[in-house]
């Protein structure tokens, strides 16, 4: 018996159909063999993952464990968790950027959190070692003749702890850090006052000067600063203000090279930088 075209044709499109339902089924089979598998753990697996990646300091693998959980899971106290987590990973994973936009995330979204005063904290690290690489800290290289803005920020950001949470289990390390800073941005300062001076740029180089003993009273380059000033007022003939900055050396630095007739031609070695060592 024959079978009518018509017929044919609808077996035709019927094995077709079949076949491709086939092929589809097959596809997403494998698929699914080949999924990520931290799409199918819990929010409590994934928070173990991330914070067993952070103990074995496997920063990379950290920071995609807790980004995942985030996406996954938006709300929640493990996503709040995660997300001051996450900021941390990055920062260890040499991310400074990502790990900045994190920390700031956290703060603006979660303001009462109660290891709030962790990020301000963590915000300043950030910052703090941001310009510390591995030439300054091991190499030596002066970390004064960099760009101070990331530096200038971190002084900001612990001091932002300090004056938010005072009692913070994390204040007396940041006021330390900030004596730290304090030093380097005047130091900083300082070269830029002895490049004007060496330069015979005498107006600006005393100015600048003035600039670190009035910003920085405490730090150790005052002395030097003092000495530039006398010693610039004395290039430009204003002898009156000379005799000033030098009488306020003598009586605080008696023993400072420039008053015996050495300056500029010593190099200070009284102050090196040491960064704090990061956490």
């Amino acid at each position: 018996m024959r079978v009518p075209f018509r017929s044919k044709s609808l077996l035709r499109l019927a094995l077709v159909v079949l076949l491709a339902l086939l092929a589809g089924c097959s596809l997403f089979n494998r698929g699914a063999k080949k999924g990520d598998p931290m799409d199918t753990k819990s929010v409590e697996e994934l928070y173990s993952q991330g914070v067993e990646a952070i103990d074995k300091r496997n920063f990379d693998w950290a920071a995609r464990t807790f980004q995942r959980l985030i996406s996954r899971f938006p709300f929640g106290a493990y996503t709040e968790q995660s997300q001051l987590n996450l900021a941390y990973a990055q920062y260890k994973n040499n991310k400074p950027d990502d790990a900045y936009s994190t920390i700031n995330r956290f703060i603006k979204t979660y303001p009462t959190q109660r290891h709030v005063d962790y990020a301000y904290y963590l915000r300043g690290l950030i910052n703090f070692n941001r310009s510390a690489g591995f030439f300054e800290r091991y190499i030596g290289q002066d970390m004064t003749k960099r760009d101070q803005a990331n530096l200038r920020q971190s002084f900001d950001d612990f001091g932002a702890l300090i004056s938010r949470y005072p009692n913070s289990g994390y204040a007396a390390d940041a006021r330390q850090r900030m004596i730290s800073l304090r030093n380097t941005m005047a130091q900083s300062d300082l070269n830029i006052a002895l490049y004007y001076y060496k330069r015979q740029a005498y107006v600006a180089s005393s100015n600048r000067a003035k600039d670190i003993i009035e910003a920085f009273p405490q730090t150790p380059q005052v002395a030097d600063a003092l000495a530039i000033m006398f010693e610039s007022y004395a290039k430009l003939g204003q002898q009156q203000l000379a005799d000033d900055a030098r009488r306020v050396l003598e009586l605080n630095y008696p023993e400072h090279p420039a008053l015996h007739g050495k300056w500029p031609r010593y190099r200070s070695n009284w102050w090196k930088l040491i960064p704090l060592s990061s956490r």
